[in-house]
Formats: C-alpha cells, sequence, structure tokens
C-alpha cells in the first residue's frame, strides 16, 4: 500500500472480524492513502480485539443476535443504516447467517503478518468480505481456509486445525495494544497519533499530513 519510495508510515489497526464499522474503516482508510499527495509510504498492520470474548464457537443466527442485544426496534434501525453506509463503499451489507467467537480468525490473521503486511491485509479483507457481504461464518474452518487460499496465505491449514498456533501471540497483543481500547477500528498511526471509529478519509489525510511535515 505504497504512495511512494521511502521510509513506510506504520498504521496499526485494532479490529474484530465481526465489527462492520471495522471494514468500513478499512475502507476508508484505503482511501485516504489513495488521495494523500505527500512523499510517503505506508504499511498497514492489524491487530486483534474480541467485542466478545465470550462468544460461542459454533455460532449463533446473526439477526437473532442483534435482536438479543440491540432488542428488535434498535436493530431496525441498524440495518439499514448499515446497508446504507456499506453502499456508498461500494458493498452489500448481509444479515444472513451465523455470528461467533472471532479467535480462530485473529489467529489466522496474526499467522498472515508473518508473511508480510500486504498478505496479512489481503486475508482481513477476504475474512471481511465473506462475513459482511456474504453471509458466511467467521468461526467455519472452510470460511478461513477460502480466505486464506483467496489471500494467498502458506501454511494456514496447520493454524486452522490447531487451535493452540498463536493463541498465546493475540492474548499478549489483545493485552497491549488493546488495553485502553474502549472501541474499534482503533488507529495508530506513526506510533503516536490515535483515532477510534471509522473515520472519513479527510480525517486520515489530515494526520499523513501532520506524520509527513
Amino acid at each position: 500500500m505504497a504512495a511512494t519510495a521511502g521510509k513506510a508510515t506504520i498504521i496499526d489497526v485494532v479490529s474484530d472480524t465481526v465489527c462492520p464499522w471495522c471494514f468500513i474503516g478499512k475502507r476508508r482508510l484505503e482511501s485516504a492513502i489513495k488521495q494523500y499527495q505527500g512523499p510517503k509510504q505506508f504499511e498497514v498492520r492489524w491487530h486483534p480485539y474480541q467485542l466478545n470474548p465470550h462468544a460461542e464457537e459454533e455460532g449463533v443466527n446473526k439477526l437473532e443476535y442483534y435482536k438479543q442485544k440491540f432488542g428488535e426496534e434498535r436493530t431496525n434501525q441498524i440495518i439499514p443504516r448499515m446497508e446504507a453506509t456499506f453502499a456508498a463503499e461500494g458493498l452489500q451489507y448481509n444479515m444472513d447467517g451465523l455470528t461467533g467467537n472471532t479467535l480462530d480468525s485473529h489467529r489466522l490473521i496474526a499467522h498472515a503478518a508473518q508473511q508480510g503486511s500486504d498478505k496479512q491485509n489481503k486475508l482481513v479483507e477476504e475474512l471481511f468480505k465473506a462475513y459482511f457481504t456474504q453471509g458466511k461464518y467467521i468461526n467455519d474452518p472452510a470460511v478461513l481456509r477460502a480466505a486464506a487460499q483467496n489471500a494467498g496465505i502458506e501454511g494456514a491449514e496447520e493454524v486452522i486445525k490447531d487451535k493452540n498456533k498463536y493463541r498465546a501471540e493475540v492474548a499478549q497483543e489483545m493485552r497491549t495494544l488493546g488495553r485502553g481500547v474502549n472501541g474499534v477500528p482503533h488507529f495508530i498511526i506513526d506510533g503516536k497519533y490515535s483515532l477510534s471509529g471509522a473515520q472519513d478519509p479527510s480525517t486520515f489525510v489530515e494526520v499523513f499530513q501532520r506524520v509527513g511535515s
């Protein structure tokens, strides 16, 4: 995700794979990188956060979960808002399928990081698309396997099968980078500028300008 050659500006993103605003934030960040005119190269690195760390592994109906969490009236308000927000980014918001524990997806993302930030970013995109636009379950091994294959991740099968692979690393990252984070997505730019929420591209560009000054 380079603008021009030179020292890369690191963008650390704390997110969860079942957070719709994290997908929107990803798209807006990418728009900002394309818009930015300064002499900068960017490296985006993804870090784990679990909105519901106690979620069941087998998954529950996504729509019913929303109704239990937010109430039916608020859910009926949330869905059209998200559909419109996704549509503005060229995406179709899908409430089909199951939701549940995201640990396995974070373990796979941690594995992808060992193969470079570009590969990791591709995997995150594939996981977001599978869950939010295709109605697939984020904890389904077949979904994880397909996302890894589409992103060109090597060695994914061993990570998917071995539940202990990267478990400690993910837990450590959640204790460190996740400390003090009250909501996601959360962006740390150049190690010192923090932004919370799916900011407009112009907000990211303003921070890029500060980093480049």
